[in-house]
């Protein structure tokens, strides 16, 4: 069932005005120490999927800079099929999917992919590219993994304008069926739309840049919030081989090696070798048995009948 077939009571949002704000010149966003955090920051595996606002108050100009930021976010993450995978919904009044999750695992196929995207002109129908997004993109036929392998849902949304359409019901469905969702405004962006969008807590997933031109600016921001922290780089007491698994990790053993039960070191294999016995040599073994056996029983009443007729000679010389 798609998770807008559900009802859903609207959500009770913070009118809060939580928001980045960035001017051109501001120093940039709060940033990673790279002598402690480098060696051990990495993107954590997501599901992340683009939704563009491309309507006509996003000048090309404007859109070319919008491509710009999402090649620039692409760099920051650890792209792959088991690592982050990302798909592009664009909008105006209609909605195209530019590609799907399964579409690309290479940085360089992605930015060439963002790099041929069109604006769409008019319109701005944000409540159905949501819809369209969850419906369409976050699919496991469209390369979304199943919730089962605890894959992050993200979902980053840029616009410009107010929608022409509900979001309120279509986020909270989003939301609710696991996809976390950042809301970023431009320039006449309506900021109660942006917070409607969004997920919690709002100073984390809404932000507001003045004009397009300092949009790549969030880049550093997003790295940040997409970084999670290596655990095996910050040390492991795992015998063989260390797994990082979201904010902890594993154990695993080498080819021929077991796990032991402390779940850290490892055994060398047993290999039990099992005898299994033909069972065509097992029919014909059978098959020789039976005839060996009335053979000797043939031979048994051929020396029972002799040995009878020898008597029988015995007996009449005796007489003579």
């Amino acid at each position: 069932m798609k998770p807008f077939h559900w009802l859903l009571a609207a959500l009770l949002l913070s009118d809060t005005q939580a928001t980045y704000h960035l001017m051109a010149g501001d120093p940039p966003l709060r940033t990673l120490n790279p002598a402690t955090t480098d060696s051990q920051c990495r993107s954590r595996p997501l599901d992340l999927v683009f939704i563009i606002d491309s309507s006509r108050s996003v000048r090309r100009g404007e859109f070319e800079k919008v491509k710009i930021f999402l090649a620039n976010m692409v760099d920051t993450l650890e792209v792959g099929s088991d690592a982050t995978r990302v798909a592009v919904v664009n909008y105006a009044s209609t909605v195209k999917i530019e590609f799907l999750l399964k579409d690309h695992f290479g940085k360089l196929d992605l930015k060439k992919a963002i790099s041929r995207i069109e604006p769409l002109a008019t319109g701005t129908m944000t409540g159905l590219a949501i819809k369209t997004a969850v419906n369409e993109a976050f699919t496991e036929q469209s390369g979304a993994r199943p919730h089962s392998r605890n894959i992050s849902k993200v979902a980053i949304i840029v616009t410009d304008g107010r929608p022409q359409d509900q979001v309120e019901e279509v986020s909270a469905a989003a939301r609710a069926f696991g996809i976390e969702i950042y809301a970023v405004g431009v320039d006449r962006a309506d900021m109660r739309s942006l917070q409607l969008m969004a997920s919690i807590p709002l100073e984390d997933h809404v932000f507001y840049v003045e004009t397009y031109g300092v949009i790549e600016k969030l880049t550093s921001k997003f790295r940040e919030t997409l970084c999670g922290v290596d655990p095996c780089a910050m040390g492991h007491d795992c015998e063989h081989i260390c797994v990082n698994s979201n904010a902890s990790y594993y154990c695993k053993c080498r080819k021929g090696y077991i796990l032991n039960a402390d779940k850290k070191t490892c055994s060398l294999k047993q290999v039990k070798v099992k005898v299994v016995e033909d069972p065509c040599k097992c029919e014909a073994r059978l098959a020789f048995q039976k005839q060996t056996q009335a053979t000797i029983q043939q031979l048994t009443a051929k020396i029972a009948d002799v040995t009878g007729r020898i008597e029988r000679l015995e007996n009449l010389v005796g007489h003579a």
